[in-house]
């Protein structure tokens, strides 16, 4: 091996490592991309749908409805979520309550947004009531998760085999009924508006790590190009 080839051996090789990983990390954006265009058209085909009773197997988003009774008894608390009121933002968490169905699974239901400090109390109906909304499917703990409290009935995973147990309630639905509603009266808890919107940044990141391979690529042509003639 001459001295010249020697000299181009470790910065070519690290240069075919590094653009090995930017190219996997576009390449894994793209794949990221189309998943999650596939999920917003779902979400768009769902929103237009009218809800329709519950079935065996409810598809994520899907609008449903359900009949049964609220356990309010059993409620929960979920998440962290500061808003903007009439008297400036104000931190509150979202309300799960199961509700109890004759001769089916109960459903843990997410109601809406409650302040943690309000005046007036809750809305909270009695006897058998019809709920609608979209079918939200649970989510498992990660590294960064925040702990849930169990005793304290505070959950920041949406999980409602945990929730089921801590409040009592064995073997809930696999997912949570997110209340829809739109005639917001200002009461408490406000029920969502829409289905969810998830934001979509995957292009911009396939552009920039295919940016950056593309660019580490002409740094080392043009450094290459004169460390030969040197």
């Amino acid at each position: 091996m001459t001295p010249r080839v020697r000299r181009f051996l470790l910065p070519g090789l690290s240069t075919l490592v590094m653009m090995v990983v930017l190219i996997g990390l576009g390449t894994w954006q793209v794949h990221r991309l189309h998943w999650k265009e596939q999920i917003l058209a779902q979400i768009a085909a769902a929103e237009v749908q009218p809800a329709v009773p519950l079935g065996v197997n409810p598809s994520p988003f899907q609008k449903i409805s359900v009949t049964g009774r609220f356990q309010f008894d059993r409620a929960a608390q979920f998440g962290a979520e500061v808003r903007d009121t009439n008297t400036g933002p104000v931190m509150g968490y979202y309300q799960i309550v199961p509700l109890q169905r004759d001769g089916a699974s109960t459903i843990l239901v997410n109601r809406g947004w409650i302040p943690q400090k309000r005046e007036a109390p809750l809305e909270d109906p009695t006897g058998v009531v019809t709920v609608a909304g979209y079918v939200r499917l649970g989510d498992k703990p990660h590294w960064f998760s925040a702990a849930d409290d169990q005793a304290a009935r505070e959950f920041y995973t949406l999980n409602p085999a945990a929730i089921g147990a801590a409040v009592g309630v064995p073997n809930p639905a696999p997912f949570v009924l997110v209340e829809l509603g739109t005639d917001y009266d200002g009461t408490y808890p406000a029920p969502a508006e829409h289905l969810p919107r998830p934001p979509n940044n995957h292009l911009s990141y396939v552009i920039t790590w295919y940016g950056l391979a593309v660019s580490l690529a002409v740094i080392f042509a043009i450094w290459g190009r004169k460390a030969w003639r040197s």
